[in-house]
């Protein structure tokens, strides 16, 4: 009985089975053009968002207000501003205009982030969770809030979902590029 067609065939379904477990291991990508652009743009504001909206010589609608789950904020006498995916010029002109229908003559809004959205940090850190962002934070300084790496770390790069203009989107980034508000960072086990 000849036994070498069995072994080929032995032999060919373990290289598949090795190839589709390292394939499996790399379903994240490198990171898109579009993840990289989103760094250098202009702040966007999203749910979690805490703003200080000044309203010259009106102190009854300077305050803070806070980017609710549906992405709007309440402000007084206009009601709910939309306020997702705006960067922070577009929503002072959008308030100005509420704010001259019919309640201000010539508004003067300022609008400055108070707190920005938290950061999530995942994986092989030392406490994962959600953490405060910093503007300018990289991967590695969010690492570090989360407590450093476990011993099993990969500690070359980590993975990191965004959302960008309404889409969400997971690349693998170095430790030293930037991280955005809202984030999520996760860091993987390394294989050996």
């Amino acid at each position: 009985m000849n036994t070498a067609p069995k072994r080929h065939r032995l032999s060919v379904a373990i290289m598949l089975a090795a190839v589709a477990a390292v394939s499996s291991c790399s379903s994240y990508r490198p990171a898109p053009k579009a993840f990289h652009e989103a760094t250098i743009q202009p702040y966007r504001m999203d749910s979690g968002d805490r703003l200080r909206v000044t309203v010259f010589d009106q102190r009854d609608l300077t305050n803070t207000y806070s980017v609710d789950q549906a992405g709007y904020i309440a402000f007084p006498l206009i009601g709910s501003v939309p306020a997702r995916g705006r960067t922070i010029q577009e929503l002072e002109g959008q308030i100005a205009a509420m704010l001259q229908k019919g309640f201000l003559r010539n508004p003067d809004v300022s609008i400055e982030v108070d707190r920005y959205r938290s950061i999530f940090v995942m994986g092989e850190v030392g406490q994962s969770g959600q953490y405060a962002y910093v503007p300018g934070m990289t991967v590695q300084n969010a690492i570090a809030l989360a407590g450093g790496y476990t011993p099993r770390a990969l500690q070359a790069n980590a993975d990191i979902t965004r959302k960008i203009n309404g889409e969400i989107l997971t690349g693998r980034v170095l430790i030293s590029d930037p991280v955005l508000a809202g984030d999520t960072i996760y860091v993987r086990e390394r294989l050996f």
